[in-house]
């Protein structure tokens, strides 16, 4: 049974973002979900747990026995082993996409202090006053989103946090580190990431761009998935 691609997108924005990349695998023939993480803005429940439950609903007419390759973009990454769980299907594939990695019983905020500590430590400052993450423009988008209706469409679905979120510390999870994994990065902000994946023996590739390089290319994206599926299957056949 092919594996339906499914393509999480982080809580901070929405499901826009992999638009043109699911339009660009079905065409190549592949089935492909698209899921909203949904949450209610507030806790509790947590937000890892509120965006589970919304995406186990999503999956809710796929057959339990249909394998998934699960794509998490940006802040999606962290969240994959916990969505897995949620749906109680298998899983062919990890793919992280411009994405922190799953680091359980560590925050966000913990992981940006140690992967890049100066922005971490200009972020919790900023949050711990009040403030709340992304506060985007559109002309803070406009160098890697030339195209106008697709940064409008970005910040329309645009989900600020607060220091709650970024501080929130996941469950671990059985079975993770999973070495069915891979990793695709776009820009240099989530080198370390990509290090750590290549430390671990996944495959990975790079198409060097801005971090919403997937509404930029979709057909490279789309291409350079389906690669990792393949290089991930051939690695890990018994």
């Amino acid at each position: 049974m092919e594996p339906l691609i499914v393509l999480v997108h982080s809580p901070l924005v929405g499901p826009f973002t992999w638009g043109a990349v699911a339009e660009a695998l079905r065409a190549a023939g592949h089935d492909v979900l698209v899921p909203t993480l949904a949450d209610g803005g507030a806790t509790p429940p947590a937000y890892w747990q509120q965006h589970a439950e919304s995406f186990g609903r999503a999956l809710a007419a796929v057959p339990p026995e249909r394998p998934l390759v699960l794509s998490g973009h940006s802040g999606a990454g962290p969240l994959l082993p916990l969505l897995a769980h949620a749906a109680a299907r298998p899983v062919a594939a990890y793919l992280f996409v411009d994405a922190a990695l799953p680091h359980p019983g560590e925050s966000q905020m913990d992981e940006m202090e140690s992967a890049v500590p100066e922005f971490a430590g200009a972020l919790r400052a900023q949050l711990a006053a009040g403030a709340r993450y992304p506060d985007w423009s559109d002309a803070d988008l406009r160098e890697e989103l030339p195209d106008a209706a697709a940064r409008a469409r970005v910040l329309a679905e645009m989900r600020p946090r607060g220091l709650g979120y970024f501080a929130e510390v996941p469950p671990a999870m059985p079975n993770w580190p999973d070495p069915r994994s891979g990793y695709l990065l776009f820009s240099e902000g989530y080198r370390p990431a990509l290090e750590q994946a290549r430390a671990s023996g996944w495959p990975s590739r790079v198409l060097p761009g801005g971090h919403f390089h997937l509404l930029v290319d979709p057909a490279g994206v789309a291409g350079a998935l389906v690669g990792l599926v393949a290089e991930i299957e051939a690695a890990t056949q018994p």
